[in-house]
């Protein structure tokens, strides 16, 4: 992450300094730096800026074999055998842009190891499930999953621009016969028309910025024209993966559909990058607002430390720290998981030392679609008819009146 440095003539702007405090240059703030710049390209540090910045272009070049990672990293003998051993039951990809994000020679990188298949992956322990989140179970329509009274999720497409390896979806996302055609996507709008009690619409998939501009804004505008939708979230990984794509012409666009949500996926510092903070503010300057749902993932952000710094920098870009989220059930992925309780160790280690904004609500969605469930770290050491004991984010007991 970039960070002003005090004897970087850079980070001043203003007049020349003659010693007087009206001429004196002004420091650029964190909030300003963090936009300055942009991520080192590897290999690719000879492609011109029209061709980087085309979001297209980074799809069609997206890394998907051993030979094309071997160029920007120091592949391991497992990351080889691992890639194509899942190659038919998950494949990888990955943009240009997210493949500079990891560390050539660090197989432990967060980005690594979310990105690139690992050969644990392949180990099915007890208590995994095909589908953790009973989606298919409370699928009305091809498409369509309705466990809440009031909203539902529309799952639009199969493909993303990074396969990352924790997908809770990974039965679904990127296997071409489960792609959402115009046909289903009928289906479900009309399933959404005939429930009045459906006002929170979650645009899902796969990845629906993966869809073309016009494709994308006309399926936002047939949800807008729904009179009980009032609220529709956009969820993409897109500001982390392909900051790229939110051109200013499609931000323009999706401000036609306010009030509209997007609801992104940073679990990383690594992923912060000045490209990534252009990404949210445009967002946010244009009134979208911007959400993050982290994982907790092993060896990726399972530290307070991490957690903290990620959620500070979303704050300065407006985004808001929403989820912390267990890592799902889902087949494959129970490297990532993390204890619960270490998970409450981390949430009362972010309560104090910063801002309430940063931090987010750490939550199980329980398996078999029971829903969000949150976890709170247990502050109440006693409570009878008099008073509530508790501890502060210090350890300090304190005392309250129970009525």
């Amino acid at each position: 992450m970039t960070e002003a440095r005090a004897n970087d003539r850079s980070d001043f702007e203003g007049l020349p300094d003659d010693g007087t405090a009206e001429s004196f240059p002004r420091r650029k703030t964190r909030v300003e730096v963090d936009v300055i710049g942009q991520t080192p390209r590897g290999p690719w540090s000879d492609v011109p800026d029209s061709l980087w910045n085309d979001w297209r272009w980074q799809q069609r070049n997206r890394l998907r074999t051993a030979e094309d990672l071997a160029k920007v990293i120091t592949l391991t003998d497992g990351e080889r055998r691992a890639i194509e051993a899942t190659a038919g039951a998950f494949r990888m990809a990955l943009t240009p842009y997210y493949a500079t994000l990891m560390d050539p020679q660090d197989p432990d990188c967060p980005v690594r190891a979310q990105a690139i298949p690992r050969e644990v992956e392949l180990d099915k322990v007890p208590g995994d499930l095909a589908d953790p989140l009973g989606e298919e179970r409370f699928m009305p329509v091809p498409g369509i999953t309705h466990r809440y009274p009031d909203r539902v999720l529309f799952y639009v497409t199969h493909n993303c621009p990074v396969y990352c390896r924790h997908c809770t979806r990974k039965r679904k996302v990127s296997d071409p016969t489960s792609a959402a055609n115009h046909d289903q996507l009928e289906i479900g709008l009309d399933y959404i028309r005939k429930h009045e009690e459906v006002r929170d619409v979650l645009v899902s998939g796969g990845d629906p910025l993966t869809l073309s501009d016009d494709r994308l804004c006309e399926l936002l505008g047939a949800l807008r024209e729904i009179p009980h939708v009032e609220v529709i979230r956009l969820c993409t990984r897109n500001p982390v993966t392909l900051p790229q794509r939110f051109t200013p012409e499609l931000i323009d666009r999706l401000a036609n559909f306010h009030p509209l949500f997007v609801h992104t996926h940073f679990n990383s510092p690594r992923e912060c990058t000045p490209e990534a903070a252009r990404c949210l503010r445009a967002l946010a300057d244009r009134g979208l607002n911007v959400a993050n749902q982290m994982v907790l993932l092993r060896g990726v952000n399972d530290d307070a430390r991490l957690i903290r710094e990620t959620n500070v920098w979303l704050l300065r870009q407006r985004c808001r720290p929403y989820y912390l989220f267990q890592a799902d059930l889902a087949e494959g992925i129970s490297h990532f998981r993390v204890p619960v309780q270490q998970g409450l160790d981390i949430l009362r280690a972010l309560r104090g030392p910063v801002s309430g904004m940063a931090v987010p609500t750490y939550v199980i969605d329980a398996p078999g679609g029971g829903g969000k469930i949150p976890l709170v770290p247990d502050y109440i050491e006693s409570r009878d008819e008099e008073k509530v004991v508790f501890t502060n984010w210090k350890g300090d007991r304190y005392e309250y009146p129970s009525k």
